[in-house]
């Protein structure tokens, strides 16, 4: 089976379709995890000129452009995520594919990404690109899939090895297989649809890869659910045992 990625994945109807209800309901991990994980390292962006790589529908834009960005240039290869997207006055949609994105140099402090670059083929060009776009001391600050839960070719998620405890969704009995981490590339998944296509990289490929651009690491999180989340929502007790989200930020160095 061709994995189906980027654009295509997104505007596949059976698919964009699944999606909005996984958000609509809340029962993904962005509203519980991955959003309060990218507050807490996005810098003040009052007056700031910010590029969002695959915004969707504009979410984190316009959280953006409400937090007084003079502009975000909000950029997503599909055509029927941008089409659901709420106008802002500082938000300017584009349609383009991360993978061939040209920006002018020095035209952004900040470049966010939630939970895409997971999909894109070649990161190493994808970063060097944002670094050219950064002005020194500006900010790159990006979510993805952990590379624990992209690692197996199969990435069949929890697996039943024994027998489960009454009433518990995952805890003793399920295990996340991790198997050829090394082994960087291509894998599919089903996730709504069958043959969902994604990218697998070591932690260690993505950081040294933001160093060799000439970007500086400043912060690393693996996101994990509170106390008041656990007590809303008992299932994301699972996150507590393999990270679902790896967030990694980082800054242009300034030139001498």
């Amino acid at each position: 089976m061709t994995p189906v990625e980027g654009r295509d994945l997104y505007d596949d109807p059976r698919f964009h379709d699944g999606y909005r209800r996984l958000r609509a309901t809340g029962a993904g991990i962005n509203e519980a995890l991955e959003i309060p994980a990218m507050a807490r390292h996005l810098p003040a962006v009052q007056g700031a000129s910010v590029v969002d790589l695959g915004c969707g529908t504009g979410a984190l834009a316009r959280r953006l452009a409400d937090a007084e960005a003079a502009e975000v240039v909000a950029v997503d290869a599909s055509r029927r995520m941008l089409a659901n997207a709420e106008p802002h006055p500082r938000v300017r949609f584009i349609q383009a594919d991360l993978e061939s994105l040209s920006l002018p140099s020095r035209s952004a402090d900040l470049v966010v990404s939630s939970m895409v670059l997971h999909y894109v083929a070649d990161y190493p060009a994808l970063v060097r690109r944002i670094a050219d776009w950064l002005r020194p001391g500006g900010r790159l600050v990006f979510s993805q899939e952990h590379p624990i839960c992209t690692a197996h070719r199969g990435m069949p998620g929890w697996l039943q090895t024994g027998e489960a405890e009454e009433g518990c969704h995952i805890g003793a009995g399920w295990v996340w297989p991790v198997d050829d981490y090394a082994s960087e590339g291509p894998r599919t998944q089903h996730w709504i649809l069958e043959g969902v296509g994604k990218h697998h990289r070591r932690t260690s490929t993505l950081i040294a890869t933001l160093l060799g651009a000439g970007l500086d690491l400043t912060a690393i999180e693996e996101p994990t659910p509170t106390a008041t989340a656990l007590h809303t929502r008992p299932e994301l007790a699972e996150h507590l045992r393999r990270p679902p989200i790896l967030l990694l930020a980082a800054r242009r160095r300034a030139e001498s």
